[in-house]
């Protein structure tokens, strides 16, 4: 009976150790096989359902955003600390938050060109369009002197297919530009307006202030310029598009690629008609992670009047 009893035993005893060497082994390919694969961003809170149905999600509180929520708790109707936790947390994606801190500060500051202009940004990230185009437009006459308040109203109206009613507004935020990188940022998005609004020729006049002496200074302007080059066929449409980021966390690289591709997709939708490629470049501009950039905003608003998946 002893010897009946220690035979399945040691079987089992041998089929154990077995099992246990192949976990060991394909524990070590596993993360072999996720270090080789790119970092997925964190992931905090639901933001919004995007205009083609995909769920957005805000990042997880950074040290920014901490200190920033301590200093505003601890002077609470201080407007420039409430402005400073809702760039933090837009920092992070969390946009309902920056508008829910933006509300408290009106709360107290009610004629506050600023808060206004900073809730209607966020509100355009968060694609309530027409919400962002009332709050702008409020800034825009509590402080006419403020190019930040007609650049974004320029947005809302632009995001809304209200072509006309966008470049006059950015053609006012224009004319308030006192530095080279406004005027690069301001005719990028005056001139793709009045394309789209049909007027070739004001759009060719409002271009011809990028001279060659024209440079940026801030980086993610270069950008902007370099699609103006491609406007001006000074670049070609292979040279100007970005490659593909390959990392999701390259947030710089993802806002070239979102700006540049979305640029020229609407160029084909202007210049040339052709739908089809630009469809194909605006679903190549929503699969990224950067939901808030404005490319990505216009890809997303371009699909959805296209019909067109993502």
């Amino acid at each position: 009976m002893i010897g009946i009893l220690r035979t399945p035993a040691v079987r089992i005893g041998a089929l154990l150790t077995t099992c246990f060497l192949l976990v060991l082994v394909c524990i070590g390919t596993a993360a072999e096989l996720q270090a080789q694969r790119p970092r997925q961003p964190s992931q905090g809170a639901f933001e919004v359902t995007s205009l083609l149905g995909r769920k957005l999600y805000a990042q997880p509180d950074d040290a920014a955003v901490i200190a920033a929520r301590k200093k505003l708790a601890a002077d609470p109707k201080n407007v420039s600390l409430a402005l400073a936790l809702s760039q933090a947390q837009a920092g992070r994606r969390q946009y309902r938050e920056a508008i829910a801190t933006c509300t408290k500060g009106l709360a107290f500051a009610p004629k506050n060109a600023d808060l206004y202009i900073e809730r209607g940004h966020r509100e355009l990230g968060l694609r309530q369009f027409q919400a962002a185009q009332r709050d702008l437009a409020h800034a825009a006459s509590l402080d006419p002197t403020k190019l930040d308040a007609f650049y974004h109203l320029g947005l809302a109206h632009y995001f809304q297919g209200q072509f006309a009613a966008a470049a006059e507004s950015f053609g006012k935020a224009r004319a308030l530009a006192k530095n080279n990188d406004s005027l690069i940022d301001c005719t990028n998005w005056l001139y793709v307006s009045l394309r789209r609004a049909g007027k070739a020729a004001e759009a060719a006049e409002a271009l011809k202030r990028i001279g060659p002496d024209v440079k940026n200074t801030e980086p993610h302007l270069l950008f902007y310029l370099r699609l103006e080059h491609f406007y001006q066929g000074s670049l070609t449409e292979q040279a100007v598009l970005p490659p593909k980021p390959a990392d999701p966390n390259d947030t710089e690289a993802e806002l070239a690629f979102d700006t540049v591709t979305y640029g020229v997709g609407n160029w084909h939708l202007y210049n040339s008609h052709d739908t089809k490629r630009a469809a194909e470049l605006f679903r190549q501009v929503v699969k990224g992670n950067a939901w808030n950039a404005w490319g990505f905003v216009g890809a997303e608003a371009e699909l959805k009047r296209l019909g067109a998946s993502r």
